[in-house]
């Protein structure tokens, strides 16, 4: 169900990761996934509780539910920590290799999914002046 966009931006800024799962269902085809076909659980840590999502991928198409199934990955961090990667102000891939995000199972749907989360602000930035034709003085 998409996220009407007035209210994206208050649900974005009250609770970052369910507003990125929002999103991604809504799109309902992912571009940058087309090649990958597998599942990928999110196992979000706060306290001793854990919330799951559970993320399914057929050639980009993409269905996201707040499940705790079996998958073909399963990246477990901290809650706090995955609001900041859905905000693009932590990587994924240095988050791995620190150890603060672990991934099982088919790392390599781990690796292409990472490609969905939005990089630093300042890229963003760039990348909106590039595709609209703008160019450094």
């Amino acid at each position: 169900m998409p996220v009407a966009s007035a209210s994206r931006g208050k649900q974005a800024a009250a609770d970052p990761t369910a507003a990125f799962f929002a999103d991604l269902a809504s799109r309902g085809h992912e571009p940058l996934l087309e090649g990958a076909s597998g599942s990928i659980r999110f196992d979000l840590t706060q306290g001793g509780s854990v919330e799951h999502w559970l993320v399914k991928v057929t050639k980009g198409d993409v269905a996201v539910s707040k499940r705790d199934g079996k998958a073909d990955s399963i990246v477990s961090v901290e809650r706090t920590f995955f609001d900041r990667l859905t905000q693009g102000r932590e990587n994924a891939m240095a988050a791995t290799l620190r150890g603060v995000l672990v991934a099982k199972g088919n790392l390599g749907l781990v690796i292409l999914f990472q490609r969905i989360f939005p990089g630093p602000p300042a890229s963003r930035a760039r990348a909106r002046k590039v595709a609209a034709g703008e160019r450094k003085p």
